[in-house]
């Protein structure tokens, strides 16, 4: 036996899909604004997961211009069925709803098979019948109407594998568990036994969330609902239970019989959950032909036993843009970056100046890592070469384009040949200057060697900078609880990362990254 520790995934990695081939774990979660998207993982046992690449990693597969940070790639489901992989996901910014299909879970992942306006709606599903047959699972609008916010249904229809098309009826077969129910949606449908289970999320992504589950004996139903609804919720909890939002499972069986559901949930800490809605993972077993989750227990718990062999751990406890290349697959950027904007053809990270800020729904100059604990210490490691007063690079802790905070370096504007250190929170979309500190250089042309440095414990911060191995403190104890769910509102967690912008203006010159490390925890 073997403990897996909840959350399985820790930091912005929501929407969790499943799926097993032989020994074998394959799990996907949403990427919304990010590029590279939907990261892939593999496991042996269900708690060691190492992230293996990402699904969309060509721009081709994923336009995402000016999309917000919470649009973009919505909810992938991964499957597997003779020899192939497929993953199923929505481009609520362009496209709609797609697939694209892999050999090798790791890639190269396919072009997108587009399935257009006879697909509408978000979430979808893919079911492998035992006979071969492909059904598309999804989540639309009322066709009669829409009568209130989240009034939609879920309905099937056939897929043919060899065109990519959807094809004959496509029934609505379940609304939900609750009565006027409100966005039901994250559809999966398992053949399991003698019945077809649908198991959905409604509810919405937030205090409500809940799993439930229906079946049928024919895969269009009429599907017969679990008297015993929700099968998972923390709502009942309170609002000051620790973990919140649980929801959009989805079901996978190990090559033992046992049975799991990974599904999304948020940690609170101080109140808010700034790290978005991470991976979770409990145990299924089935009574009265019905799935129990965590029986006896009825919640998540934070320690899962698994009957699996122990593995060496692949838990990361630091991050870094060291080694940074095209196979770091944890690093991301924003939306359809041109990646000409860093280089590391001479062995050193250099980031360009460009003219798109933190503000802008575009790509800027943007490096990140996810959030993955309230308490860590980021540090970032810069040489600057005599940048203007337009240009500023630094670190900063992205929740959205509205809502960031920054520890950047500037030219003083008034004070010849120094540079300058800003502490700026931006809150909804308005930049708020909390502390700057001047250093003077000691030539025009200089090159400055800067340590940019973020200790984070709980919804506080440190701020501080080393110039010429001079500790500079910036402030202390900074309120971050506005770089939240509950207040900057939206579907994604924090990133940590570096950027360099030149405020709107071309620019010729760079900053070199020779290291950003975060380190979890930091106590």
């Amino acid at each position: 036996m073997i403990q897996a520790t909840n959350p399985i995934l820790s930091g912005f990695y929501p929407d969790p899909s499943i799926c097993r081939v032989g020994e074998d774990f394959y799990l996907v979660n949403s990427s919304f604004s990010y590029f590279p998207g939907v990261p892939i993982w593999h496991s042996k046992n269900l708690a060691d997961w190492k992230q293996i690449g990402n699904v969309l990693d060509r721009e081709s597969q994923i336009p995402l211009g000016g999309c917000g940070h919470s649009a973009g790639i919505f909810a992938p489901t991964i499957r597997y069925c003779n020899g192939t992989y497929y993953m199923i996901t929505t481009n609520v910014t362009g496209g709609g709803n797609f697939i694209v299909t892999a050999d090798n879970p790791a890639g190269p992942w396919s072009e997108p098979y587009i399935l257009g306006e006879n697909a509408p709606g978000i979430d979808p599903s893919l079911f492998f019948d035992e006979d071969g047959t492909c059904y598309y699972v999804g989540t639309r609008p009322n066709p009669e109407g829409v009568r209130y916010n989240g009034d939609w249904e879920i309905w099937v229809q056939k897929l043919d594998l060899l065109t990519m098309k959807l094809i004959g009826e496509k029934p609505a077969v379940w609304k939900g568990a609750l009565k006027d129910v409100i966005w039901p949606e994250g559809p999966h449908l398992y053949h399991i036994g003698e019945y077809y289970y649908l198991m959905i999320a409604e509810g919405g992504t937030g205090p409500n969330h809940a799993v439930t589950v229906a079946r049928s004996k024919n895969v269009f139903g009429p599907f017969e609902n679990n008297p015993n609804n929700p099968i998972l919720t923390h709502r009942h909890l309170g609002k000051d239970y620790p973990i919140i939002f649980v929801g959009h499972g989805d079901l996978v069986d190990d090559n033992q019989g046992n049975w799991y559901m990974v599904m999304l949930a948020s940690r609170k800490c101080e109140g808010y959950s700034g790290m978005g809605r991470e991976t979770f993972l409990a145990k299924v077993t089935w009574e009265d032909e019905w799935p129990v989750v965590n029986p006896g227990i009825g919640k998540l718990e934070d320690v899962v036993e698994l009957p699996f062999e122990n593995q060496k751990s692949t838990q990361k406890r630091v991050q870094t843009l060291k080694e940074f290349s095209e196979k770091s697959y944890d690093v991301v950027m924003l939306r359809n970056a041109d990646r000409s904007f860093y280089d590391t053809t001479q062995g050193i990270l250099k980031l360009k100046y460009l003219p798109l800020t933190m503000k802008d729904l575009g790509s800027p100059a943007y490096l990140g890592l996810r959030q993955l604990d309230y308490n860590y210490e980021a540090v970032l490691d810069i040489t600057v070469y005599n940048p203007s007063v337009s240009e500023e690079t630094g670190l900063v802790i992205l929740q959205s384009n509205e809502y960031h905070i920054l520890l950047r370096v500037k030219k003083a504007e008034e004070t010849a040949d120094a540079l300058v250190i800003q502490l700026v929170k931006c809150l909804r979309g308005k930049d708020n200057i909390l502390s700057e500190v001047e250093h003077s250089q000691k030539k025009v042309d200089a090159t400055t060697r800067i340590t940019l440095r973020i200790k984070g414990h709980g919804q506080q911060a440190d701020f501080c900078a080393f110039i010429e191995n001079q500790e500079i403190p910036v402030l202390n104890n900074v309120d971050i609880h506005e770089m939240s769910t509950e207040v900057a509102g939206g579907f994604v967690g924090n990133t940590i990362g570096v950027y360099a912008t030149s405020n709107g203006k071309l620019s010729e010159n760079h900053v070199n990254v020779n290291d950003l490390s975060i380190y979890m925890p930091f106590q």
